[in-house]
């Protein structure tokens, strides 16, 4: 990107995420911006604005309009010579806003894990001049990327380019829960009960397939911590896709405390046959299950293989993160760790490099994973080196 040019970003959605990922790139951006964010209520569009304002150390000044359904037909919309549109607008809007930014000649990024909207806008943006990167937050996003770059490693390190299994985890979670649920809400309530009825994509013996969401339970221990683990849907973007032949199994599971999937199951077993699931489950949690401010993300990757003297190798990385301190405001820890991942794609579109669909598998891990937003939220006390020693030997991976 010139170092000259003023890049017009625009914020759709000015919820919790919206709003963070406007505060990072107001701190750490390393390219010149002009900050928008639009909303359906421009009450809430003002009052997020305001925070970012008032939250930057920068002195980046956004700027809110109400986003009403026609707005992107009205004269002198903010849309006009917009460079880049971040949608963090319920997954519904997605295709919406998709053909907003190609009519206007705008990079996009969103965050959905719908596969409905995602392949709508895929479609859309085959021909686009444009890049579209989509499924940018957490999972999917970040996980999937750092899953990505831990087999390139593995590949580089131990001459394999067939593994066992890619696994990818990630818990929203508060320091402290109680029984029975063991849990508390940190993110979306409907988001949640969607993600443990929708199926999962999960590659088996090598071959892509479907399986009923919280069909796979497990446990495990990071940092000596016990958690279960199981099947959700969405998390593992396209990856299952790109890896069918090079691994013998690969998943994307969430995270929890021991006993809330059982605890879950339990309430699945009682949905009248007159009720719709995911509305029923998300009632019954929202009587018994707290909403908490105090959270943390829990992340852990893996890759395992076999090295060529047949030795059973493992690659792993995991993470335990807080809330995060961004200028001078404090993020929760699901906001910053999604946002994050956003902003890093909005700064490798408007490099220039990108244009059409551009899925997961598609970002250079190096590049992704040692971008100032990533840094400043996942490895906030170095530089990343996950990939340096295997720039040169870049693998191939057809989609």
């Amino acid at each position: 990107m010139s170092e000259h040019k003023i890049n017009k970003v625009i914020i759709v959605g000015a919820g919790g995420i919206g709003r963070a990922v406007g505060l990072l790139l107001a701190e750490y951006a390393d390219f010149e911006i002009s900050l928008f964010l639009g909303d359906r209520d421009l009450l809430i569009a003002g009052e997020a604005a305001s925070w970012m304002n008032e939250g930057n150390t920068k002195g980046i000044y956004a700027t809110a309009f109400q986003l009403l359904p026609g707005y992107e037909d009205q004269e002198n919309n903010q849309f006009i010579q917009a460079d880049i549109i971040l949608d963090c607008l319920p997954g519904t809007e997605a295709p919406r806003m998709g053909a907003i930014a190609k009519r206007y000649g705008a990079h996009y990024v969103n965050l959905t894990e719908y596969v409905n909207e995602t392949e709508q806008i895929k479609k859309l943006s085959e021909d686009a001049e444009t890049g579209f990167i989509l499924q940018s937050g957490l999972a999917p996003g970040f996980v999937n990327i750092l899953a990505h770059s831990l087999y390139k490693k593995f590949v580089f390190k131990y001459k394999n380019e067939q593994v066992e299994y890619i696994g990818m985890k990630v818990g929203a979670l508060t320091e402290h829960a109680e029984a029975p649920h063991f849990y508390g809400f940190t993110w979306s309530p409907v988001g949640v009960a969607t993600e443990y009825l929708k199926d999962a994509w999960i590659v088996d013996d090598f071959k892509k397939k479907t399986v009923p969401s919280l069909s796979g339970r497990g446990s495990l221990i990071i940092n000596g911590i016990s958690y279960e683990e199981d099947y959700t849907s969405g998390g593992a973007a396209d990856l299952p896709d790109v890896f069918s032949k090079k691994t013998r199994k690969l998943d994307y599971k969430t995270l929890r405390y021991p006993g809330h999937f059982k605890w879950i199951q339990s309430i699945l077993d009682q949905v009248p046959q007159n009720e719709e699931p995911i509305q029923y489950l998300e009632k019954h949690m929202l009587s018994v299950i707290p909403s908490i401010e105090e959270d943390i993300v829990v992340i852990y990757c893996v890759v395992k293989g076999f090295d060529h003297s047949s030795c059973l190798r493992s690659l792993e990385k995991a993470f335990k993160i807080g809330p995060v301190k961004v200028g001078k405001v404090t993020l929760r820890a699901i906001q910053s760790t999604t946002a994050a991942p956003m902003a890093e794609c909005a700064r490798m579109l408007l490099s220039g490099k990108y244009k059409g669909t551009i899925l997961q598998s598609h970002i250079d891990p190096i590049e992704f994973l040692n971008g100032p937003f990533v840094k400043a939220v996942y490895f906030p006390d170095h530089a990343v080196h996950l990939l340096k020693e295997s720039r040169n030997a870049v693998v191939r991976v057809a989609v």
